[in-house]
């Protein structure tokens, strides 16, 4: 099929299907190559290395395929860098979790050892000296000196909205190209100028309202898992989709085999929003985890904590091959991903089933629009 419109000629992609980045060690060099030789868009997550490591990763990006390929980060909230809690309360936080150390024969971290999140600006400086084609944002709008920067640079931005209002300010800030993420997908939520319970958008509405308010190419992310998702986003005004769950089933992804076990199956037909594994929203499959746990669901602390309690646990279930203890990211089309695919294979089933042209359909509000800046008057 032919490249995906204006997004095609952005992001020099063939197909209008972005792989979804992964953070927390699900992403991989080998997904992300597979997909973006396939002539989609592979992302990587990298919000949890270091400047070095990502330096390094980019470098082996590179050399893994010649096609575009996305990074991408998380802009940090407010609050996310402050000290951690006195050793009392964390010991309170620890001494929760105590029973599913000893269950899975687990270390709890020491104090010490809960360490803060790597500094941004670090980051960021990293990623754009090694010159990604693309970078991705979840969670805000990067400083306007990013922005800037990348440009002059020729990287191309992707910014991620979870409500109309977070993506005109994306599309204020000068992003190439934004994420319409639906309640639906799975993972960590992005909001970030409201709370989570009032930025609760489905993908499917919130496409066309996300297309109607932007000028910047739309990518729709969340419930979709095959074409017929893929056809609807299209049509409802998007110039490309984002799939997260379905790619983290295919053999290339970095989860966990129990993990991957739980998608595609009946189980995956549920799946709850749960700050217990993180400290921050989140979606995925419920387990006896976050029904044991659920009435803790306020009372955990804030993300980077309580991801760096929960990190020895859901390392050891994922190596016992337990899942009732492993976080199962997993987006509401979870029971629609694929049985142990490749990437690459799944990707040209999903090309395969398109139309010969990708090319996205308008509101009539956008043809009116467009009308006018051809014309310079308003059609009869």
């Amino acid at each position: 099929m032919s490249g995906p419109g204006r997004l095609g000629d952005l992001l020099g992609i063939e197909h209008p299907i972005v792989q979804g980045p992964f953070g927390g060690g699900l992403s991989s060099v080998a997904l992300t190559a597979a997909v973006s030789e396939g002539g989609g868009l592979g992302s990587y997550g990298a919000h949890i290395l270091t400047p070095t490591a990502i330096t390094e990763l980019v470098t082996t990006l590179k050399a893994a395929t010649s096609r575009p390929f996305a990074v991408n980060l998380w802009v940090p909230l407010e609050g996310e860098r402050s000290a951690l809690p006195d050793n009392a309360v964390l010991t309170a936080h620890v001494e929760r979790l105590r029973p599913y150390y000893n269950k899975l024969g687990a270390a709890a971290p020491a104090y010490e050892e809960v360490e803060a999140l790597p500094d941004f600006d670090d980051q960021i400086d990293a990623l754009i000296a090694a010159a990604p084609p693309v970078i991705s944002f979840v969670m805000g709008i990067p400083p306007r000196r990013v922005v800037d920067e990348a440009r002059r640079k020729g990287i191309a931005l992707i910014g991620t909205a979870t409500t109309v209002e977070e993506a005109v300010a994306l599309d204020d800030a000068g992003l190439d190209a934004i994420v319409a993420s639906g309640s639906d997908a799975g993972g960590h939520r992005g909001a970030f100028l409201a709370p989570v319970r009032e930025s609760l958008v489905g993908t499917f509405s919130l496409v066309p309202q996300i297309a109607d308010a932007v000028t910047a190419p739309v990518i729709a992310a969340g419930g979709i898992a095959d074409s017929r998702g893929i056809r609807a986003a299209l049509t409802l005004g998007a110039d490309a989709v984002q799939i997260g769950t379905a790619f983290l089933a295919t053999r290339e992804s970095g989860a966990s085999d129990a993990h991957k076990r739980q998608l595609g199956t009946p189980s995956a037909r549920t799946t709850v929003l749960t700050r217990l594994f993180s400290g921050r929203t989140a979606r995925g499959i419920p387990n006896r985890f976050v029904r044991d746990m659920a009435a803790y669901e306020d009372a955990v602390p804030p993300y980077p904590i309580q991801n760096a309690l929960m990190q020895p646990i859901r390392r050891a279930a994922a190596a016992q091959g337990r899942p009732e203890y492993v976080n199962l990211w997993a987006g509401q089309a979870a029971a629609l991903a694929g049985d142990d695919l490749g990437a690459r294979e799944y990707l040209a089933h999903l090309v395969k089933e398109l139309p010969s042209q990708g090319v996205p359909l308008r509101s009539p509000r956008a043809v009116e629009e467009a009308r006018v800046g051809e014309c310079g008057h308003v059609p009869p």
